[in-house]
């Protein structure tokens, strides 16, 4: 028989690593070897003890190798030796959060955004009552009120550090904080025309002697970058015809901007060189995503160290969490479609994403970088495979346009709000709707899942911030 046979008592296989490099020689594996048998052959071949999760083809192996076989026996080649691809498991899990422990009020208009700083004890909040408040996590309850802004809070942006947070408004102005003060640091950074939708630190590793740069992204058409300690704007780029929407500071130490030009732009932070422009939307692009963003989110701090003596360098957790392989980037954009690139080598994407019927809000790839979910206003959330850029599924469950999302730490959960009023919880392992979350008693404009795993923010147009826990 050509097909899988239970009477296949050997099939000739090999361990592929994240980069498609063979680990070990081809061997014969057993059909009915399990979870913990892969597990103790890999380890053997690399010399290491770790856990690891295994895939071939796309399905991830849950019990015996002949059973993953079995679920794809229409394309699997019987003739070839199996790949077995295998990724470190994340170091802790996350427990699906399910009730709400605080409901803070503070603002008095709605809370535009919320986000946890690197190591998930800080949260700070920007809201349309031009504040900024801190609040802090292990007793539910405000810090500080910090008020400079004139005008809607738009967005906030934690120092991977966290000794820092930046905010920017509807006027156009950048304000940093001390979140442990409460206080101002340096003056207002003013020079953008229009109002400022986005912002992105340098990572640590890319740090100079002087600490962190701060990008900003204008309505003005420009990105400006600035040095926080001189409280003053280095460089201006300029090449956009329209809005920038979205900006990200790769691992690479460049900067990505995404405009409703319909282009994202790559640029030198160091000398304010355009690289290339990457063209393929058809409309605005309003949202990119990096491999590397929880890498760069979590700075210095190690989540497998959790209440023991952090001492990691930035460069050393970087590379142990930003996966192994190229940085890839995903766009979303109002042509309702997303494009996955290599941005730090090639003006051509990897492919186009198609399926959703509405415009793309957001999209967010999985701390380890396999994943990429994508939220949008046809009511949906999509997955996609984080490398190629594959459809794996559709979660259905919102009943208006799904603002945003958020991964937990552990790659195995996500979190949606929605303009419906609702938080819901997904398991990413059978792709269903785990936990529904009502509470809010308007649209959801915020969720953010903290690095830590064991906590979710919401907050939106009823002005309340919500605490989520397992």
């Amino acid at each position: 028989s050509s097909g899988i046979n239970a009477e296949w008592p050997l099939r000739p296989g090999k361990f592929l690593n994240t980069d498609g490099e063979c680990t070990g020689s081809a061997l014969e594996i057993p059909a009915l070897t399990n979870l913990n048998q892969l597990q103790v052959i890999v380890n053997a071949l690399r010399s290491v003890e770790e856990k690891y999760q295994f895939h071939v083809n796309d399905f991830e192996i849950t019990d015996t190798l002949q059973n993953t076989l079995l679920r794809q026996e229409e394309t699997l080649n019987t003739e070839e030796a199996i790949e077995i691809r295998y990724e470190p498991q994340a170091v802790f899990r996350v427990r699906a959060v399910s009730r709400c422990t605080s409901s803070i009020p503070g603002h008095s208009e709605a809370v535009i955004n919320a986000a946890f700083n690197c190591d998930g004890s800080m949260l700070a909040s920007g809201s349309g009552d031009a504040s900024v408040r801190f609040w802090d996590t292990s007793t539910e309850s405000p810090l500080h009120v910090c008020k400079a802004h004139r005008q809607w809070v738009l967005v906030i942006a934690w120092h991977p550090s966290s000794l820092y947070l930046a905010s920017a408004c509807k006027k156009g102005d950048v304000c940093i904080w001390d979140p442990k003060s409460g206080t101002q640091k340096g003056k207002l950074l003013t020079g953008h025309k229009k109002y400022i939708g986005t912002l992105a630190w340098q990572p640590l590793h890319c740090a100079k002697e002087g600490g962190s740069l701060l990008a900003s992204g204008s309505k003005d058409c420009t990105i400006r970058i600035w040095d926080p300690v001189r409280s003053q704007c280095t460089v201006t780029l300029s090449s956009h015809t329209q809005g920038v929407t979205c900006i990200k500071w790769s691992g690479d130490d460049l900067i990505y901007s995404a405009s409703q030009d319909r282009t994202i732009k790559v640029w030198r932070p160091s000398d304010g060189v355009l690289c290339r422009t990457l063209q393929g939307h058809g409309h605005w692009v309003n949202t990119m995503a990096l491999s590397t963003d929880y890498a760069a989110r979590i700075g210095t701090w190690d989540p497998s160290l959790q209440g023991k003596v952090q001492s990691g360098d930035a460069m050393t957790v970087y590379n142990k969490y930003k996966g192994s392989g190229e940085e890839h980037m995903v766009s979303g954009s109002d042509d309702f479609t997303l494009f996955l690139w290599l941005p730090s080598k090639s003006n051509k994407p990897v492919c186009r994403m198609t399926g959703h019927q509405q415009l793309i809000n957001q999209v967010m790839f999985s701390p380890n970088g396999r994943n990429i979910a994508s939220a949008s206003f046809d009511k949906s959330i999509k997955v996609w495979d984080g490398r190629s850029g594959k459809f794996i599924s559709t979660l259905r469950g919102h009943v208006k346009a799904v603002y945003q999302i958020s991964w937990s730490a552990d790659n195995k959960l996500l979190v949606s709000g929605s303009s419906d009023s609702t938080v819901k919880v997904w398991c990413m392992k059978t792709f269903s709707l785990l936990k529904d979350l009502p509470g809010h008693a308007d649209e959801v404009y915020t969720v953010d899942w903290s690095p830590c795993g064991t906590r979710v923010v919401s907050g939106g147009k009823d002005k309340v911030l919500k605490l989520w826990r397992a």
